[in-house]
């Protein structure tokens, strides 16, 4: 096993986890800027507002985009249990 196969399995794999965690922080993020929007033109400054909209946004994601998130996750396991007689044979 070469490092540049091995640098190319890590690069995969930090591609993969930093697109399913935009999946999830994305909306989480969204949601919390239009409650902070919201508390800054109300006036209201209570601290656990925020928390409860992103829980359950992020929720909400995960229930609708774990299937997809999933599929992602067996793709990439299925790629490398393919890919362990090249990786053995130094190929």
């Amino acid at each position: 096993m070469t490092p540049e196969s091995v640098l190319d399995i890590l690069q995969g794999a930090v591609y993969l986890i930093i697109i399913l965690l935009l999946i999830i922080l994305l909306p989480a993020l969204i949601v919390g800027l239009m409650v902070s929007m919201f508390q800054a033109a109300t006036q209201l400054n209570e601290q656990t507002l925020t928390f409860i909209p992103k829980l359950l946004v992020t929720f909400a994601v995960l229930m609708f985009a774990g299937p997809y998130m999933l599929d992602r996750i067996m793709e990439y396991m299925n790629q490398m249990f393919i890919n362990i007689p090249m990786f053995l044979s130094g190929g």
